[in-house]
């Protein structure tokens, strides 16, 4: 269980500072987010709405508790960086440019993998247990 654990943070850790780093770019409106946004085909505005989206999931993902809006949190990650896989490769991008957002679907998805080991860990359902 303790080795669940460290593996489950040091994989947050990972996301919350990619994400991190991707939305206070984006927050910003900095000239790299913006050029990037642009060659996407993507209204510059559409940088400041994904950008506060993504801290509201990694603060869903970080406060204790709550556990059904982790799950969403989660999810709308996960389709946060699963579209920007697609509309790097829907514009032609190279695998380097895809690189941050298939490294992120990575992150999310082995930090969900042991938030779920973590979640379920020590409950089971008797014989004679509804589901």
């Amino acid at each position: 269980m303790k080795t669940k654990k460290i593996t489950y943070w040091i994989i947050t850790a990972l996301l919350t500072i990619l994400c991190l780093m991707g939305s206070i770019s984006d927050i910003m409106h900095q000239p790299d987010a913006v050029a990037f946004i642009a060659h996407l085909g993507y209204p510059v505005y559409f940088i400041s709405f994904i950008g506060i989206m993504r801290l509201a999931g990694i603060a869903a993902i970080l406060v204790p508790g709550y556990p059904r809006i982790k799950e969403w949190a989660y999810a709308g990650l996960f389709f946060d960086m699963l579209g920007a896989v697609y509309s790097g490769i829907a514009s032609g991008d190279t695998a380097s440019n895809l690189a941050p957002a298939l490294i992120g679907m990575l992150l999310v998805i082995g930090s969900y993998v042991f938030y779920r080991k973590i979640a379920v860990a020590g409950y089971t359902i008797q014989p004679d247990q509804a589901i």
